[in-house]
C-alpha cells in the first residue's frame, strides 16, 4: 500500500505543474472552455496511465528484469548471456511508445518513404546489437570509455556520408530509445549480469547499458541513410 502511495504523490509532483502552467497560458490566451475540459480530461487519464504504468514497472519490469539477469549468468556460458541480452534488447525496443510515435511521424512526413517498419527494426537491431555489446563488456571488464569513443567515432565518421534527414532522425532515434519501457528493463538486466559476476561491481558495472544502447540506433539509422543515398 505504501508503495501505491509514493507512486500516486511521485506522478501528482510530476504532472501538477505543467498542469498548472498550461492552464494559466490557455487563461492568458483566453481559450475557450471546451478546449481547458478536453485538456483536463487528458490529464486525469494521463495520471491514472502514469500511476499504473508506475506499478507495473516497479512491481513487473524491474524484479523481472534482474531476475533473467542474475540467472543467465550460471549457465556458465557467454554466449547464452549475450544472446538472450540481444534479444531482450529487440524486443523491448519494438514495444517501446516513444519509438512507434517516433517512426509513425517520420512514415508521415516522409510520405512512407521512410517506412515506419523499416525504421522500427533498424532501431531495434542497433539497440540490441549494443545490448549484446555492452554484457559482453560486463563479462570481459572493458572500460566503458573505450567502447563509448569508438562507437561515437563510427558516429562522426557516417554522419558525412548520410543525408541530413537521417542524420536528424538519427540522433532522435537515439533519444526515444531511453523511454520507459526500455530503460527500467535494462537497467534492471545490467543490474542483474553484474550481481552475480565474480570480482564484477554492480554498481560500476550494472549501469553504463543505456549509453550503450541509445548508440547502437544512431548508428543504425545513420547506416540505413547511407543505403537510400
Amino acid at each position: 500500500m505504501q508503495k501505491i502511495k509514493n507512486i500516486l504523490f511521485e506522478v501528482i509532483y510530476a504532472v501538477l505543474p505543467v498542469t498548472v502552467v498550461i492552464i494559466t497560458l490557455q487563461a492568458i490566451l483566453r481559450s475557450s472552455i471546451d478546449i481547458i475540459i478536453q485538456f483536463l480530461i487528458g490529464v486525469i487519464m494521463v495520471t491514472i496511465g502514469l500511476i499504473l504504468f508506475s506499478l507495473g514497472v516497479q512491481i513487473g519490469l524491474l524484479p523481472l528484469g534482474e531476475t533473467i539477469g542474475a540467472a543467465l549468468p550460471k549457465t556458465g556460458k557467454a554466449w547464452v548471456v549475450i544472446l538472450f541480452g540481444f534479444l531482450l534488447g529487440f524486443v523491448v525496443t519494438v514495444a517501446e511508445p516513444d519509438v512507434r510515435v517516433l517512426t509513425t511521424q517520420i512514415d508521415i512526413v516522409s510520405k512512407g518513404v521512410i517506412s515506419k517498419n523499416l525504421l522500427i527494426s533498424a532501431v531495434a537491431l542497433g539497440v540490441a546489437i549494443f545490448v549484446g555489446l555492452a554484457i559482453l563488456r560486463i563479462i570481459l571488464g572493458i572500460p566503458m570509455k573505450h567502447l563509448l569513443i569508438v562507437a561515437y567515432g563510427l558516429v562522426f565518421i557516417l554522419a558525412f556520408f548520410t543525408p541530413a534527414e537521417f542524420l536528424a532522425i538519427s540522433f532522435d532515434a537515439g533519444g526515444v530509445t531511453t523511454g520507459p519501457v526500455t530503460v527500467p528493463f535494462i537497467i534492471a538486466l545490467g543490474i542483474g549480469v553484474a550481481s552475480v559476476l565474480g570480482g564484477k561491481s554492480a554498481s560500476s558495472d550494472g549501469f553504463g547499458l543505456i549509453a550503450l544502447a541509445s548508440v547502437g540506433p544512431i548508428l543504425a539509422v545513420l547506416l540505413l541513410g547511407v543505403i537510400f543515398r
